[in-house]
Formats: structure tokens, sequence, C-alpha cells
């Protein structure tokens, strides 16, 4: 096992409570799409709003299909997720603070699991606002309708609505002895690491640099499936 390897091996056994966020990184290596690549020269926040998905659910079914859906269903979970999901299971990882909103990490079968941004598992009906806690809804080969009304279904975190799961993620992130960076280059990483412990050791597995270069305690240069594969080798 590799130096940085076995350093992170070592935090992780003496840990007892090692928190991963993950970023798009790991997501976009293994078939997701980035936004823009979908949404084309469509403004984001217009195609993400209650009224354009009344007037377009079927298209904007569409431009989730691209975007996530076909990554989530079709491909599914990387290598990385599953990685994830067995550590847990195995009480390595005590849960996963994710900026993604694609289910891959629950998909994988991870149960600890705080998508800050919200995620397709989160679901609410642009009309009579019934809410819909359940990602298959989205994987029935079209635009999911309210059993209710029968009005379109969307995100929650599209349509405005707030939830909490930000303070779950800095809650979960102030709790934590390590925390192992995967796959983020930082977004929104000010709002949480801001409620990090001063004693908390923080790892980054990162092939390229990024703004938690300056703070980790550990930089692996290293693709994240070799790395948990050595850990869970070890």
């Amino acid at each position: 096992m590799k130096d940085e390897y076995r350093q992170l091996k070592e935090y992780m056994d003496q840990s007892s409570r090692t928190v991963v966020v993950s970023g798009a990184g790991i997501s976009y290596l293994y078939g997701m799409r980035r936004l823009k690549q979908s949404v084309g020269m469509m403004n984001a926040r217009r195609v993400f709003s209650p009224s354009y998905v009344k007037k377009n659910p079927e298209k904007f079914y569409a431009i989730m299909k691209d975007a996530f859906l076909d990554a989530t269903f079709v491909k599914g979970p990387s290598i990385v997720h599953k990685q994830l999901a067995k550590l847990e299971s195995q009480g390595k990882i005590y849960g996963i603070v994710t900026q993604n909103m694609d289910c891959l990490h629950t998909v994988a079968g991870s149960k600890n699991v705080v998508e800050f941004q919200g995620s397709f598992r989160d679901n609410i009906c642009i009309d009579c606002g019934e809410r819909y806690d359940d990602y298959n809804i989205w994987n029935q080969g079209h635009m999911p309708y309210c059993p209710k009304c029968g009005s379109p279904i969307m995100p929650a975190s599209f349509s405005g609505v707030k939830n909490d799961s930000m303070s779950k993620a800095i809650d979960m992130i102030s709790k934590a002895d390590l925390i192992i960076v995967v796959g983020t280059t930082g977004f929104r990483s000010d709002e949480y690491l801001s409620r990090m412990n001063p004693n908390t050791k923080l790892v980054q597995i990162n092939l390229s640099e990024t703004a938690f270069d300056s703070m980790a305690d550990l930089n692996i240069r290293a693709d994240a499936g070799e790395v948990f594969a050595a850990i869970l080798d070890e």
C-alpha cells in the first residue's frame, strides 16, 4: 500500500466519526453529464421553475433524463459510490455530505446521506403541494404526475421550497473528527466547513488542485476508486 493510502487508513482507524464530502467529480467521471450540456442555451433557472415545468412537463423530463436520470437508473452508481456504501456498512465511515442531486449514493446502498442541494428523492406537486419522498418516481420512463391532482411533480429544491438539508450537513460536519473530501472543488464549502472542529483532520482525494489544498492535512492525488480499493483490501 502506498504511504498516502496507509496514512489515510490510520486516520480512519483512529476516527470515531468519519464523514465523506462528495461532489460532482465522482458522477461526471462515470456518465453524468454536466447540466449545461443538457440545457444548452436555455436558462437553467427558467427551466427549473414551476411555471416552466407546468407548461413543458415532458420537455423538463427529457432534460432531467439527459442530465441526471440516465446516469442514475441506466448506468447506475460508480465504483466509488459502491465503495463508500461498503465502507459505511463496515462502520468505517459515519455518513456522506454531498452536493450531488443524482441519488447515486442512495442507489449504491449508502444510508446516512445528506444532499445539501436537495435531490430527486425529495419531490413536490407544483399545484397541490403533495410531497413524494421517493426517487423511483423518476424511473418510470416518463414525467411523474401527482396521483391526487394530476399535475406535474418536480424536485422540491427546484421549486423554491426551503428545507433543512444544509443544516443537517453542517451538523454532520461539526461532529466529525475526520473529513474525507472526494470529487469536489469546494462548492458552497464555506457554509459547512466554517463549522468544522479545528481539531478535525481533513483529507482530500482529488486528481487536480482545489480550494481544499491549503487546509488539508493530507492531499492524495489519485483516483478515488483506487484509494478506497486499497483501504477495503486491507
